[in-house]
Order: C-alpha cells, then sequence, then structure tokens
C-alpha cells in the first residue's frame, strides 16, 4: 500500500463502472469488484455488488447478476458467532440464490446473522437495479504470510469529517465503558467508538483485592506473596510494577463499580468468593497452588454491566458511536500520538478524531484471527477444539499501535479452557472454512462444556492415560499437545455428580457442582448431538468414542488400573492427590472427546503502571493508553485460571487507571 488511497483518485478510477461495492474495513470482509458497464435492458446491471450490516459484527454480502438474475452469492460472516453465524452461512446462501431476493427465512438460533445477511443482500439488489451506489476502499488485512501488514496511508481527501475530543476511547467493551463510565462520572471530554453495532460481552467475574467486600467478610490477602505468584506464574515475565497497579488499585475500581451496580435503579447484590469456596483442596499428594485472590460477581443481573455503564452515560449526556471502527493512529512530529482516524461501517467515510488528552485502546485480543494465531501462538492453536471469544477480537488494535511504534509481548498467553468438546475423529487446530475470517476456524459446535474441567479420567486415542487431570485449566490442553491429533477422552460412570462434589473444583469450573441439573441437562442435550456417549458397559462405551482393537484394550486396561488406584487412595502412576480420584464401575458410562476452548488472548502491547504504550526501547509513547486483552506486560506463557476473574479484574482497573492519567486526576 504505498500510494495515498483517496476516494476521489479511486472513483476517477472506475469512472463509467456501474455497481461500486461496500466499504471493506479493517474489521474484516472481502470487497468484489467485477461489473459490466454495457449491460443490455433487465432488471439489474450485471456485475458484481457488495455491501455490509450488523449482525454480531460486520456481515459482507457479495453478489453477482446477469440482467435478471442472482447468479452467485458470496458471505462474510467472519465476525460472527462460528457455531452459530457462521454455521448458517452455506444455508443462507442457498436461501438468497433461491429466492433471488432478500427475503428469505430466518435460521434457528441464528438470527441476527440471518438479519443482517438480509439487509445487506438488499444493499446488493439495489445498487444491482442502480437505486443505490457505494464507495470502496480496501484496507490490509494481513495474511497468513504477514498478519502485522501495512498502515494504510489515507489520503486527507478522503476524510468527510473531524471531531475534536480531549479523550477518546477505542472499543465499548469491558474496559472501554469501564473507563467511559468513569470519565462520564467526572464530567471529562470524551467520546467512545466501537466498531460492532453494540456494546460487547460483559465479563461478569472480576477480581478485586482487599475490597469492600473483603473487608465485609474478614478476608485479607498478602500482597507480597500475590505478587510474587503472579510473577511465578509468568516465569518472571510480566512487569512487576503493572502488576502492583492492580493490586493497590482494583479495591477502588470495585468501589467505583459497585457504587453504580449497587444504586438505583439497578440494586444488585455482589457476590463474594474467597476462603473455604475458592481453594484449591489440600493434599499431600497435591502441588502448592496459590489462590489469594478474590472474586466479585453480580448473579442475575438483569441488564450486563457494559449495558448498564451504556444507560449511566447517556444519562449524563454521553454516548457510544457504534459502527465506527478504528483504521489507524495518527502522531505529531514529535511522536505524540494525537488522535486516530476512524471508518464508518455503513458508508465508508473516514472521520479524524482529534484527542487533545489521549488515546485508550480497549480493542481485545487476537483470537478471532488465524494470522495471528498461528504466527504468535503455534501451540495454543495446536491444541484448540473449540472457541468461546468474541469474533470481533481480531487483533487490529494491537496491529494499530505496533504501527505506530508500540512494543508488543514476545510471549503468548492465551485463555484455554479444557472444555472443548468435539466428535471422535476430530484433531486439534483448525480446519478449511469459507465462512470464517481467513478462511480457517475451529472445529467444535461447542463453546465450552463446563464439566470438561472435572478431573476424571481422561485417555489418549490409543487409550492410554497421559497426564495428572487434576491442574489448572490449560495444563491437560497442553499435555495433549503430545498426544495423537491432541485431543483426549473424558470418561466417568453414573456417580459423577458425586464424584464433582468431593473434587471441589474452583473458579468457573464450580458450575458443574453449585449449579442445580446443569450437568445433568446438558449430558443429555450432548448425547442427542452425538458428542457425548452413554453406554451400559465399558466395551460399549470404547467402540463408541471409536477406538480401534489395540486402543480398546488399552483403554479397559486403563479402566481398570485406575480403579486400582481409586481403591489405594493413592495415584502412583501420575501424583493426582486423592479425593480427585474416582471409581469407574457403576453403569451407564460416559466418554466425550475434548480439546482446548480459546476464550481470548493475553499477549498485548507492553505498557507501564501508567498504563501508557511503550515502544521497543520501553519508554512511554506519549497520548496513547492500553487496556484489557490487547494490553501486555501482565501475563505470560498463559492465564493463571486458579485465579479467577484476574483478566477483567485487571481491564477494569487499569481503564480507571488510563482516564485518571489523560484526565489529570491524579
Amino acid at each position: 500500500m504505498s500510494e495515498k488511497l483517496s476516494r476521489r483518485s479511486f472513483l476517477k478510477g472506475m469512472a463509467g463502472v456501474a455497481g461500486v461495492t461496500a466499504v471493506n474495513t479493517l474489521l474484516g470482509g472481502t470487497a468484489a469488484f467485477a461489473s459490466d458497464a454495457s449491460a443490455s435492458a433487465g432488471i439489474y446491471t450485471p456485475g458484481t455488488y457488495t455491501a455490509t450490516a450488523n449482525g454480531i459484527g460486520v456481515v459482507t454480502v457479495t453478489m453477482t447478476f446477469d440482467t435478471d438474475k442472482i447468479t452467485d452469492v458470496v458471505l462474510d460472516v467472519s465476525g460472527e458467532t462460528a457455531s452459530i453465524g457462521q454455521a448458517a452461512a452455506d444455508q443462507l446462501r442457498e436461501s438468497l440464490l433461491a429466492a433471488q431476493s432478500s427475503s428469505i427465512d430466518s435460521v434457528s438460533g441464528a438470527t441476527i446473522t440471518a438479519n443482517a445477511v438480509m439487509q445487506a443482500a438488499e444493499k446488493c439488489i439495489a445498487q444491482a437495479k442502480g437505486e443505490m451506489t457505494m464507495e470502496t476502499v480496501t484496507l490490509d488485512q494481513g495474511s497468513a504470510e504477514d498478519w502485522l501488514g501495512q498502515e494504510p496511508d489515507i489520503d486527507d481527501a478522503s476524510i468527510t469529517d473531524t471531531w475534536e475530543t480531549d479523550i477518546l476511547i477505542v472499543g465499548a467493551g469491558n474496559g472501554g465503558m469501564c473507563a467511559a463510565a468513569y470519565a462520564a462520572q467526572n464530567g471529562l471530554n470524551f467520546r467512545i467508538i466501537e466498531q460492532n453495532a453494540v456494546v460487547q460481552d460483559t465479563r461478569h467475574w472480576y477480581g478485586a483485592i482487599d475490597s469492600t467486600e473483603a473487608k465485609k467478610a474478614g478476608v485479607t490477602v498478602n500482597r507480597k506473596k500475590l505478587l510474587a505468584e503472579i510473577s511465578r506464574y509468568a516465569s518472571g515475565k510480566c512487569d512487576q510494577r503493572v502488576v502492583s497497579t492492580w493490586i493497590e488499585e482494583s479495591a477502588a475500581m470495585h468501589d467505583f463499580v459497585s457504587g453504580i451496580l449497587e444504586s438505583d435503579p439497578y440494586n444488585y447484590t455482589c457476590v463474594f468468593t474467597a476462603g473455604e469456596e475458592a481453594r484449591w483442596p489440600e493434599s499431600e499428594d497435591s502441588p502448592d497452588y496459590m489462590f489469594p485472590e478474590q472474586e466479585h460477581t453480580y448473579h442475575g443481573s438483569e441488564i450486563p454491566r457494559n449495558e448498564v455503564f451504556l444507560q449511566y452515560i447517556q444519562g449524563l449526556g454521553y454516548d457510544v458511536d457504534f459502527n465506527t471502527s478504528l483504521v489507524k493512529l495518527e502522531k505529531n512530529e514529535e511522536g505524540r500520538v494525537t488522535g486516530i482516524i476512524a471508518q464508518k461501517a455503513d458508508t465508508g467515510e473516514f472521520i479524524r478524531i482529534n484527542a487533545a488528552n489521549g488515546v485508550l485502546l480497549a480493542c481485545g485480543g487476537y483470537p478471532g484471527n488465524p494470522y495471528m494465531m498461528e504466527a504468535l501462538d503455534p501451540l495454543g492453536t495446536s491444541v484448540t477444539t473449540a472457541c468461546s471469544y468474541s469474533p470481533s477480537d481480531k487483533g487490529m488494535g494491537i496491529r494499530a499501535a505496533i504501527w505506530a511504534g508500540a512494543s508488543l509481548d514476545k510471549e503468548p498467553a492465551p485463555m484455554l479452557f479444557d472444555r472443548g468438546l468435539v466428535a471422535p475423529g476430530v484433531d486439534g487446530g483448525y480446519v478449511e472454512n469459507a465462512a470464517a475470517f481467513g478462511g480457517k476456524a475451529f472445529p467444535g459446535t461447542v463453546r465450552q462444556y463446563n464439566p470438561g474441567t472435572q478431573p476424571f479420567l481422561k485417555v489418549n486415542r490409543k487409550g492410554r492415560r497421559f497426564t495428572n487431570e487434576s491442574s489448572p485449566y490449560n495444563d491437560t490442553s497442553y499435555a495433549a499437545g503430545n498426544q495423537p491429533g491432541r485431543v483426549y477422552a473424558q470418561i466417568h460412570d453414573a456417580n459423577y455428580f458425586e464424584d464433582i462434589q468431593r473434587f471441589h473444583t474452583i473458579g468457573c469450573s464450580a458450575m458443574a457442582r453449585n449449579v442445580p441439573g446443569m450437568m445433568d441437562s446438558q449430558i443429555e442435550q450432548y448425547i442427542e448431538e452425538g458428542l457425548i456417549f452413554k453406554a451400559d458397559t465399558l466395551e460399549e462405551l470404547a467402540d463408541k468414542l471409536g477406538f480401534d482393537a489395540q486402543a480398546k484394550a488399552t483403554f479397559l486396561v486403563t479402566v481398570e488400573r485406575y480403579n486400582e488406584l481409586y481403591d489405594q487412595q493413592s495415584d502412583d502412576d501420575f501424583g493426582k492427590m486423592a479425593p480427585r480420584l474416582s471409581a469407574i464401575r457403576t453403569a451407564p458410562f460416559y466418554g466425550l472427546w475434548l480439546g482446548a476452548s480459546l476464550l481470548t488472548t493475553e499477549q498485548g502491547i507492553a505498557i507501564n503502571e501508567k498504563t501508557q504504550a511503550l515502544d521497543e526501547d520501553r519508554n512511554p509513547i506519549e497520548g496513547l493508553y492500553i487496556t484489557g486483552d490487547m494490553s501486555g506486560s501482565f501475563f505470560a506463557n498463559n492465564y493463571p485460571c486458579l485465579m479467577p476473574g484476574v483478566a477483567c479484574g485487571r481491564t477494569l482497573t487499569f481503564a480507571i487507571k488510563a482516564i485518571k492519567q489523560m484526565g489529570g486526576l491524579e
């Protein structure tokens, strides 16, 4: 992209050609253009037309016409949920071709995506009829060979509007909405933009240290030990000053958040988890896992926290500029970030947003970008079978920050949950998927099978046990990286509910024992879907799981050995603590195949304790602040899942910290 992109020059080059295509933003989507200006009389001007609409993310529809009919349809639904919207792509495409119009039936469970497809298809048809024209500028999406790509060079002639503000927040997720609420409460001059049409999913669990809830419960944390534990988990690759910012300031963050949620008209009640409920079971065979952190959540909230924050800022006279995506950061001659160039998803117009006091990027990680995943985290990619991430998280904020001179952490830190339920024979890693961004997606159709974390017997495709199943969430998935297909089977008998009560797993895996009937209903559902198998004998179960003759024989010996270890209450093979052993003797027997479910990535832009982005020499980039999954310097290797809520707690704390810095509040 060596030449500047100008709407004016682009249209001049395309003069006389009908059906100018829709915008193709940094968010994804491939704009197409190939029409015939010398069309004969008919319903349509022959050619290929593209348009977008907002579903969960941005949906792009490309339709090809001859004079009388629609001849081809291509859908880009890579911004939609993999197991829902993306899975409906083929059916929606065939429906459009069959109907020869945008009026088609929705797809059960994928209504949001289907409606967006219909809206975009209607725009394509309007273009083909000459009732509408749309303009395009193609921006670099990155590639398998070069995930970073090149920073777009937008000509000033392409910029149709300029906004002025003191503080600009990019991203209306957990970090961005908390930052906006704090800025609004303090009467600051700010704007917040979001590439999608709605605020993003709320992560309701957050970690805070020595909060008012902790004080009411009489719980305190050894902060020195906590700092050392997080550093140990990251193999020393974190910045301890950054970690200390969360430890020291998260209590104030909780006071701010609870001050809104627990007041009229919401009146939510905070549920505080610490003490015995949050303690890793003690055993002489158990590793010395520390759970020093305290979890806060709001159960039964009718309105997610991010939507509460939206209502809160609207009540104070602010709002979110939706459908507005980051294209690039802008800097002055001294290297200070002065604002951004953004793009409107519906019109393709470019906007310059000047931010006098700074820009806060809260754009998420890169789990939805296969180019970045394969290049930056090949191991995490290889063991993943399912995804529970936001499909909009494609690392575009990270790319923009790097283009502006920021430094990316050198170590991946994926958030992997051992809950990627798949059918027999499915391997870990990507499969080809034309509907997905980058043409690849993970094969699982279930976002997370929560009971997958329970420390039941786990065996590889050869029927052999291969690890201590009582471990942090990602450990079994990583151990499976050395096994055939990078997947494994989980086995238990009819006494599973009694077993999980004794196991007493912590964090979100505790849902399996604390939510009545959850595991029962999921087992029933996934038996119907052919993903969990129930059998009256272990031999029958082995057959249903797909074990061949040798693997079946090994599997039966493995179960017999596991029962022996249970009887002696000592795992002499892998050292699992006695309370987490279980017998497999009572029919019916259950089995299922698992890999990792990728929730997000935590490998982000290096920051200092003020949340300022750092360059490669570890100097702060003035005017640029980072929070959330795209911020670095905190995690390495993986996410410390035995400290539930630490990532979201860090996100909210740093969001407030950045606003304090830009707003002159400290």
